[in-house]
């Protein structure tokens, strides 16, 4: 009879601790995921809410801080000046969207958005 006593339990007990630690990986690529599509949303209703706001006369940064923050991101930049003349306009702004990372510590997503308004369409 050999000393073989045990290692089934070793065995099985590693096994368990590279299940858990392969599960707590995706639980964090998972959450990363869910940050830039939250990161990418917010990006994209902040652009759009400031675009026609640039011709508007109100105030397209408030606007856009606005949109981001509902949608669980803080705006970093968003380049909207207002315009008044009948041009098409572009605005883009950049969202972050920080998260805690197990290990890791806190991680920050960022993401862009590009919105173009046409001043003319509003006569159509």
């Amino acid at each position: 009879m050999t000393e073989d006593r045990g290692s089934a339990t070793v065995l099985i007990l590693a096994l368990l601790a590279a299940l858990l630690l392969a599960g707590a990986g995706i639980a964090v690529l998972g959450g990363g995921q869910l940050a830039a599509v939250r990161a990418q949303t917010a990006a994209d209703a902040a652009a759009l809410a400031a675009a026609p706001e640039t011709f508007m006369g109100g105030s397209p940064l408030t606007l856009a801080r606005q949109y981001a923050s509902a949608n669980g991101a803080e705006l970093v930049t968003c380049t909207c000046q207002v315009d008044r003349t009948w041009q098409i306009r572009r605005v883009t702004v950049t969202v972050r969207v920080p998260i805690d990372v197990w290990l890791l510590g806190a991680v920050v997503i960022a993401r862009s958005a590009t919105a173009e308004f046409e001043p003319v369409a509003l006569l159509r």
